[in-house]
């Protein structure tokens, strides 16, 4: 009797699902993770350096590559890593509420990217092994748009929804009215003493304080919610000296919480490292002075101010972050003190102070709006990580049924290991012995360097307040236009660039895609210096430079797929997209520390500067005429 051969299954039943788990961890792990450590207070400069290093498993994945073709078939590792990051995702989500959150999701984080690395290896290595030439060819275009939708619901989706989550848990939103009204008195000192007793000086509204002594459920009150400052000139001592009070007071009343690593804390309690003494803080020294936000501030500082407290009406049982933004009205009036305001049963019956400033060049009476807002951060982060490990236990589930099981995918002889590890190293020596392999390499790394560094910090740029140069959106607002509008248009343009080089091939078309991948990041450099509030224009924006990205991009994969040509060509693709990973990783790690130093208008100035060796090493690279061109 004929042994049982299993049923055939069509590649649309797993490939479809098969890429949605191969870009979904890496979204969340590379993208995702940036969100979320900025709203939960991790610093830009922690947060570059700390989630740039989450690369590394992307980078390192062709050395364990062998050792997945040797141990266990590629059908064994894909639904086992699933459920391993389905697992360590939940984990994350779990550990958010601990004080040592940013530690344990960091180490989470790196075993999810080795896991999401190992199923990359498995994935590819099973499409070629499941397919025949003709299905991979055709179902080459299917797997990159599955690819795109991961990111999708990981940059967009999952974003919106622990935005939604954020706005459904949080207090009731309350409205600052500010007032710039001629002739009003100016708040001369803060009476700290009389602070803490709950009254302002000068005084406020006659009907301040009257929501505090209301009995009801847990809110944030405003004293007072109408508040009228003079459009007055003052001195810059004046106004230094009060914002120095109101930020000293938000502090000793833990107000003000910067969560950055137990690692970073340390060296500075135990002593700065060579790079810091030696590099670090002599650059830092020269950038800070010349181009640093603290000499632009000081022209900002004569405007007048208005101070105003905010407090709980009762203890909240848990930490609750309060965001006073900017909603509509004159752009000429600014929050310039106490953008996040931590509230927990320590000090929820003190009042957090918040500092309104008027531009010193406003003259006339106008108006402004401010909303104040609150949520549950760690808790609408731990429900998307669930929805995350949801997830990922399907596919687990579902790839351990459905994926067919080719003859060929099968594990290596573990008794050969001393075999197959020279034959390993023999074909990393044929990579590195291809012609002009220098060039080669300097073009991998440095072709993204301006934009590893930009697509660190547009999150951050986003989110920010108005007072410290972001656009000051919400987590839901980025999901939508960094997410999800700004995925289709990066998609959209890889599209456009892929045809277009199958029409002329890539050589014809490699220049223009330099240009149109890197002017467009001037787009930001306009969103800093205008900070428009119109959604629309921010969004068209976004969209704009992700379309120039995307179709920039096509040169790289093109170029990528140019170099590993040859004998070896699965394995040294394999090796190129290590290098492609690198050339994110390092440029990103310290530029939150730069945006910090000289601020976001600055910053996107030096990302277009840092594009110049793009076209620099697309000098030096060889390339065939007829390379690309459709068949």
């Amino acid at each position: 009797m004929p042994a049982h051969q299993p049923t055939p299954r069509s590649p649309w039943a797993w490939i479809p699902t098969l890429y949605l788990a191969q870009g979904l961890p890496f979204a969340v792990v590379n993208s995702v993770s940036v969100i979320m450590y900025k709203s939960l207070g991790v610093s830009n400069a922690d947060l570059a350096f700390y989630t740039a290093w989450l690369y590394l498993p992307w980078v390192i994945k062709p050395l364990w590559s062998p050792v997945v073709d040797i141990l266990r078939t590629r059908r064994w590792w894909i639904w086992t890593t699933q459920l391993l990051v389905g697992a360590g995702f939940a984990a994350v989500g779990l550990c958010l509420p601990l004080p040592i959150f940013f530690k344990a999701t960091l180490a989470l984080f790196y075993l999810v990217a080795f896991s999401s690395a190992t199923h990359d290896i498995a994935a590819d290595g099973f499409y070629m092994f499941a397919l025949n030439e003709k299905q991979q060819a055709f179902f080459v275009g299917i797997r990159s748009t599955f690819f795109r939708i991961s990111m999708i619901f990981g940059q967009g989706l999952l974003v919106i929804l622990a935005g939604g989550i954020q706005s459904q848990t949080g207090l009731p939103k309350v409205q600052i009215n500010v007032e710039a009204k001629p002739g009003v008195a100016l708040v001369e000192t803060l009476d700290l003493a009389q602070l803490s007793a709950g009254t302002l000086t000068p005084a406020v509204s006659p009907d301040a304080g009257a929501d505090r002594g209301r009995a009801g459920k847990l809110r944030v009150t405003v004293e007072p919610a109408q508040i009228q400052i003079a459009p007055q000139s003052r001195t810059k001592a004046e106004v230094a000296a009060l914002l120095g009070v109101v930020k000293s007071w938000n502090t000793i009343n833990n107000f003000h919480r910067t969560r950055q690593s137990a690692g970073r804390a340390g060296q500075q309690q135990v002593g700065k490292s060579w790079w810091s003494r030696r590099v670090g803080a002599p650059l830092e020294n020269f950038l800070r002075p010349h181009f640093g936000r603290d000499a632009a501030a000081e022209s900002d500082l004569a405007g007048n101010l208005g101070v105003v407290t905010l407090r709980l009406t009762q203890p909240p049982g848990r930490e609750i972050v309060v965001t006073p933004a900017f909603v509509s009205g004159d752009k000429s009036v600014s929050l310039a003190e106490g953008a996040r305001l931590v509230f927990d049963d320590t000090n929820w019956n003190r009042p957090a102070l918040a500092v309104i400033q008027l531009d010193p060049k406003l003259k006339a009476a106008t108006r402004a709006v401010f909303e104040v807002r609150s949520g549950n951060i760690p808790l609408s982060w731990t429900v998307t990580f669930l929805v995350l490990l949801g997830l990922f236990a399907l596919f687990g589930f579902w790839h351990k049924f459905i994926l067919p099981q080719p003859a060929g995918d099968q594990p290596g002889n573990a008794q050969d290991i001393p075999a197959f590890i020279k034959e390993f190293f023999k074909t990393f020596g044929a990579f590195f012995a291809k012609p002009r392999i220098l060039a080669l390499l300097l073009f991998l790394v440095l072709y993204r360097f301006g934009e590893a560094q930009l697509m660190k910090l547009v999150t951050p740029f986003l989110l920010d307040a108005r007072e410290v140069g972001g656009l000051g959106l919400t987590i839901g607002q980025v999901g939508w236009v960094y997410g999800t509008i700004g995925i289709l248009a990066l998609t959209c343009g890889g599209l456009a660039g892929g045809f277009v080089a199958s029409k002329h091939g890539l050589k014809s078309w490699l220049w223009p895609m330099v240009i149109i991948m890197h002017l467009p990041d001037a787009m930001f450099i306009y969103l800093a210096s205008a900070q428009p509030d119109n959604f629309v224009i921010i969004t068209l924006c976004v969209a704009v430079e992700q379309f120039g990205y995307g179709f920039g991009f096509t040169a790289y994969m093109l170029y990528m797929i140019y170099i590993a040509r040859g004998e070896h060509k699965t394995a040294h693709y394999a090796i190129c997209t290590g290098f492609m990973a690198l050339g994110m990783m390092l440029p990103g790690m310290w530029s939150g520390w730069l945006q910090e130093i000289i601020g976001y208008q600055h910053f996107f100035v030096w990302v277009i500067l840092a594009t110049i060796p793009s076209f620099l090493v697309v000098l030096l690279v060889p390339l065939d005429r007829e390379f690309g061109k459709k068949g």
